[in-house]
């Protein structure tokens, strides 16, 4: 992002960012002082922030329509875990320079996802600094249907949509800290770079699941928010942790179990549902057509995990990722 361009603010925030195409309950979006938009009656507003800032969340060299993809993904994805319908976003972005074929990459990215998923963009900021992109996203959820993370009881079965650790596989490939072939390295880089949140499968948990989170920080972590938060503790069986074929051919069943328990931003729903509720999980995913497992079970406690592989205790190395703990991406 080294070229330079005569576009300023208001020339970049015309040409880039008005390019959403406006939902019927949207007002007046981005050029105002404020964005306006109708709310829905009998729902709850959600809301959500999340800042991806370069050398922390993301190398130098990601593909600009990746990255517009992802920024808006993982705001999406925590819609997911809360039940929640996505529906307006606002967007801040800190450009080190105006590099026009990168920002038309970047919005690309950004508006495939936005349109696919009926977001429209209402708001936000540019300024000039290190690359930051801050993205707020809001949905709305029928009153009193929103999941939390702490409505888990003991006894409920802990579920996982999807597959785990491929975005930890091509992060580590991209780190340096593996080698994958060329087939491995394309399959898993789609997952870290285009993850594709699950709002569907969200939608159809409200009535069903007890308690939700995307695993962004890993499954290991994340599970262990609604544990504390629902004073539960739970019981993994990892055998039955779903894994790809990708990964498990990469670096074996361990090393595989590692990136799925550890490995973060897979921005897939870990949730909980009572046993009275287990029959209607099939119906109520359905529609999404999310593949979803049972891995583990809770029970009275204050955060902890066990781990078990074909019923013997299970070690794990490492806790999954913390910003304030870890060296830079």
């Amino acid at each position: 992002m080294r070229s330079s361009s005569p576009l300023g603010e208001f020339d970049i925030i015309e040409k880039y960012f008005q390019q959403s195409k406006l939902r019927q309950d949207v007002l007046l979006g981005v050029g105002d002082d404020a964005a306006l938009v109708i709310p829905a009656e009998n729902s709850q507003i959600a809301i959500s922030t999340d800042t991806l800032v370069e050398g922390v969340h993301f190398f130098s060299d990601i593909p600009p329509h990746a990255l517009g993809h992802k920024a808006l993904a993982v705001n999406l994805s925590d819609m997911a875990a809360m039940g929640a319908e996505p529906r307006w976003v606002t967007l801040a972005i800190t450009l080190p320079g105006v590099d026009e074929t990168w920002l038309e990459q970047f919005c690309s990215g950004f508006f495939d996802l936005a349109e696919y998923f009926n977001v429209s963009l209402i708001g936000g900021d540019t300024t000039k600094g290190p690359l930051s992109i801050t993205v707020t996203v809001h949905g709305i959820v029928p009153a009193g249907k929103a999941l939390y993370r702490s409505g888990a009881k003991p006894g409920d079965r802990v579920y996982v949509t999807g597959s785990l650790g491929d975005s930890g596989l091509a992060l580590a490939h991209l780190q340096q800290q593996l080698s994958l072939t060329p087939q491995q390295l394309e399959l898993s880089l789609k997952r870290h770079y285009y993850p594709l949140p699950r709002v569907l499968a969200g939608y159809g948990l409200r009535d069903v699941a007890s308690a939700a989170i995307d695993i962004s920080d890993g499954l290991y972590n994340d599970l262990q928010h609604i544990l504390r938060q629902s004073h539960c503790s739970a019981t993994l069986n990892l055998e039955h942790i779903p894994m790809s074929e990708t990964l498990s051919e990469a670096v074996g069943v361990d090393r595989g179990l590692q990136f799925a328990l550890t490995g973060g931003e897979d921005y897939e729903l870990c949730f909980t549902v009572p046993e009275s509720n287990k029959g209607s999980l099939e119906t109520a995913l359905a529609y999404s057509g999310v593949p979803y497992t049972v891995i583990g079970q809770l029970a009275p406690g204050t955060g902890e995990i066990r781990l078990h592989y074909q019923e013997q205790p299970y070690h794990l190395e490492g806790l999954g990722w913390d910003h304030f703990s870890h060296e830079n991406k």
